[in-house]
């Protein structure tokens, strides 16, 4: 699928939500502990003492905890940072197309040819795309034939029709008379890039806000 990219001022909008900080929390738990620790220490029986070891044992439970809560501070603080970088370095993909799942005819203006792509899991004996109009009825079947798991694309001779025509496609694979998962796959085109909380999405033309784990592979 090969899809002309727009020119565009890139449009970054970084809108993360800080996570609370885990360091105060475990400050305020260890200082309830050794308040607790020391009330206990006054108020044991003089003839039967805490044990040195069931205090110690406490003593690196706390700090245990109180270690933990100082690394999930950092990992968190590492992890936003991260995203804002993904989001900055992804501003280089607005006006470019990408591969994500969807079923949309991508109609080529200048040839005036539709194209679309899939993913199949495994081979299959027999492949059959299905042009269908926005009524949901077949335009035209291409019969494509054995095809091998992975990524592959096809063309179809759109004549008069555009991308405001509506057009999408299904895809049927076959091996022997068993079904074979595929996914449908279109080209499109991004406008912005933003985050989420610790998730960076692309804003696309056509199919809305997707989080860039989903993009397929770039156009």
């Amino acid at each position: 699928m090969s899809v002309s990219a727009a020119s565009s001022t890139p449009d970054v909008t970084v809108s993360s939500t800080p996570a609370a900080s885990s360091a105060s929390s475990s400050a305020v738990t260890a200082d309830t502990f050794l308040k607790l620790l020391v009330a206990q220490m006054q108020n044991q029986d003089p003839l039967n003492p805490m044990d040195n070891a069931q205090v110690t044992s406490q003593m690196a439970q706390i700090n245990t905890v109180t270690g933990i809560g100082t690394l999930n501070t950092s990992v968190q603080a590492l992890s936003s940072q991260f995203t804002q970088m993904q989001a900055l370095q992804g501003a280089s993909l607005v006006g470019h197309s990408v591969i994500v799942p969807g079923n949309k005819l991508t109609i080529d203006p200048t040839t005036g040819t539709g194209q679309g792509g899939f993913q199949i899991a495994t081979p299959a004996d027999a492949v059959k795309v299905e042009i269908l109009a926005p009524s949901g009825a077949v335009v035209q079947t291409i019969n494509l034939g054995a095809e091998g798991a992975g990524l592959h694309s096809f063309a179809w001779p759109a004549g008069a029709a555009t991308n405001s025509s509506g057009l999408t496609f299904r895809v049927t694979a076959t091996s022997g008379s068993s079904p074979v998962a595929s996914t449908a796959l279109m080209s499109d085109i991004v406008d912005a890039v933003s985050t989420s909380g610790n998730t960076f999405n692309l804003e696309l033309q056509n199919s809305g806000t997707v989080p860039y784990s989903s993009v397929v592979a770039l156009n």
